[in-house]
């Protein structure tokens, strides 16, 4: 959370919405173990055990933010109109979306309820929330890359769990939706990132999802096409690491922000990062992507693992603090 969601949150019940970002990191971390297994012949328990993780939070997550419009409707009702923390909204169905993805292979009839609810509501509250932006008045000083997650994460990862799923045409379409949405957004973001003034600390660690777009893109890219690697997977790739390498240059800068679970921001990149170019290499793409795909697949497993270890220790933090009675800084939650 950024310290604004902390905010919102209070003594409230339940968590917030971009809680489920940790879905996204884990379960994707376990969709790359999956590519490892088939490419690598690496252990498929890795995978499995992720994914199982993966399903564990999205079921924990689901009931806690429940409770959060059940119990402290006034708090959830801040968060989805605040400009900023709105947006994390989109990740439960994005979450849901995944998750279906993920089990298919054992039921395909879970997948496929699971891939509607979810991209049912990612469609709904994403055509709510740009209908809201479409009437202007938006502070500059709130556009941050959270505005990726609605429209372009959920086209995305609607478009891969479509074509998981056997819908080739909706992927297509699907994969559309996301690709021109995300060129808009990026040229208003970018605009703020070099017109206007420096993030605030807590917002930095957002920028981590600079790196999904592309990275999210690819993958569904590949999974819509089901081809063999071509230029425009290629470029997407290209784009994406040229995106992480920008982000190794800024950490510096980002870190200047205590760890806080926004940090989880980096992961559904890194990971999806990491599952582009394993599906590439399994496709029969023999040269640089070749080369390239075990130190991705590396940094997709340091990423997730350093910032979970992280996550663990915040949160035993929290334990104590709470046993002592102690209030935790809210840079740190």
């Amino acid at each position: 959370m950024t310290r604004t969601s902390a905010s919102v949150s209070g003594q409230a019940h339940g968590v917030p919405a971009s809680t489920f970002g940790i879905v996204l990191g884990v379960g994707g971390l376990g969709g790359a173990w999956r590519g490892a297994h088939r490419v690598w012949s690496l252990p498929s328990v890795c995978g499995e055990t992720l994914i199982l993780t993966a399903g564990v939070l999205w079921t924990a997550f689901l009931l806690a933010y429940a409770m959060r419009w059940v119990f402290s409707r006034e708090e959830a009702l801040a968060e989805a109109r605040h400009p900023v923390q709105c947006c994390f909204l989109g990740l439960v169905g994005v979450s849901a979306s995944l998750i279906g993805l993920s089990v298919a292979p054992y039921s395909p009839s879970l997948g496929l309820i699971l891939f509607g609810l979810g991209s049912g509501f990612t469609l709904s509250f994403a055509l709510w929330r740009t209908g809201a932006l479409w009437r202007g008045g938006r502070d500059h000083a709130a556009t941050t890359p959270v505005l990726y997650l609605p429209l372009v994460a959920g086209a995305f990862v609607m478009s891969t769990a479509a074509a998981t799923l056997g819908y080739a045409g909706g992927a297509q379409l699907a994969f559309g939706a996301g690709l021109f949405t995300w060129l808009a957004i990026e040229s208003v973001l970018l605009h703020r990132l070099y017109t206007e003034d420096p993030l605030p600390l807590a917002l930095r660690p957002l920028l981590g999802l600079q790196l999904a777009p592309p990275a999210v893109g690819a993958v569904a890219y590949l999974s819509a096409s089901g081809a063999a690697p071509d230029f425009a997977a290629r470029a997407m790739l290209g784009y994406a690491l040229l995106q992480g390498l920008l982000l190794v240059r800024m950490l510096p800068w980002v870190m200047e922000q205590p760890f806080a679970l926004s940090y989880w921001a980096f992961t559904f990149g890194a990971t999806a990062l990491a599952n582009a170019a394993l599906t590439m290499v399994e496709r029969g793409d023999g040269g640089l992507v070749a080369h390239l795909a075990p130190y991705l697949f590396a940094a997709a497993n340091i990423t997730v693992g350093l910032i979970g270890a992280a996550s663990l220790r915040l949160f035993a933090r929290r334990v104590a603090a709470s046993a002592r009675g102690t209030p935790m800084s809210s840079r740190q939650t």
